[in-house]
């Protein structure tokens, strides 16, 4: 109970709640849309994602200075590539915040000029360009790793009779490919953080590029990486040791 205290207590932590509620509305919503006599379902459920939506934007208001100090701190990063991956992402991610928040203005009625979907499209555009250097973050980070295991396994088999010839073309393809998956795995299982950041990233970066065109999803599959990475937010929260660290 102490532990949900804690973790109910900080800003980011209801959001991930309440993210995790959204999202999980429009999977469900998604699921019961087909059925018949499940009208009235879906519509408590839209009314509910719409309002839990809404009262994020209020945990995101202050968003923009948190994206501004992580850009300072990223800045200080020691190796090249995660320097320069995260101070862009979270540069696009003051952008994409000062973009939420003029929507959320709008939305309030105190700026009913603005141009909704100009300004959604732009929020969506840096939030999608924020998440692809996230990933280019954790692509180098997991290359990292894998290079690691692979030093790791040479030095081991080197103790061990060798394979004698005879393996065809085929086979040594096959053999590769189920070699580096293997070795995927294992650098990723080695590395919880690595893998929640990743997968976090990846279940995110649906939504915009669904908004932009580039790659067109339906709500399920929509509700269900905002789901996933929702989870994987709230375990980070919780557990602060979960959390890549910058290197």
């Amino acid at each position: 109970m102490d532990a949900f205290i804690r973790f109910t207590n900080q800003t980011q932590g209801r959001d991930r709640l309440f993210r995790a509620t959204q999202y999980t509305c429009m999977l469900l919503r998604y699921l019961l849309e087909p059925k018949a006599g499940k009208e009235n379902v879906v519509m408590k459920l839209k009314k509910l994602e719409s309002s839990v939506s809404t009262g994020r934007k209020w945990f995101r208001l202050g968003n923009v200075v948190h994206a501004i100090q992580a850009t300072q701190q990223s800045i200080h990063a020691t190796a090249l590539v995660p320097r320069l991956c995260l101070t862009l992402a979270n540069l696009n991610r003051v952008v994409y915040f000062i973009c939420d928040t003029i929507l959320w203005v709008r939305s309030v009625g105190l700026a009913s000029h603005v141009n909704k979907e100009k300004w959604r499209m732009w929020a969506a555009r840096h939030y999608c360009c924020s998440l692809l250097l996230s990933l280019a973050r954790d692509l180098y980070e997991i290359s990292l790793q894998m290079k690691q295991a692979t030093r790791d396994g040479a030095e081991r088999e080197k103790s061990l009779p060798q394979d004698p010839p005879g393996y065809s073309v085929a086979d040594e393809e096959t053999e590769w490919l189920q070699s580096f998956l293997l070795l995927l795995f294992r650098s990723l299982r080695k590395h919880p953080p690595l893998l929640l950041d990743t997968v976090k990233n990846f279940c995110d970066i649906l939504n915009p590029l669904d908004q932009l065109g580039i790659y067109k999803s339906n709500p399920g599959i929509i509700g269900l990486g905002g789901l996933v990475s929702s989870l994987a937010g709230i375990i980070i929260v919780a557990y602060p040791h979960m959390k890549l660290k910058m290197q």
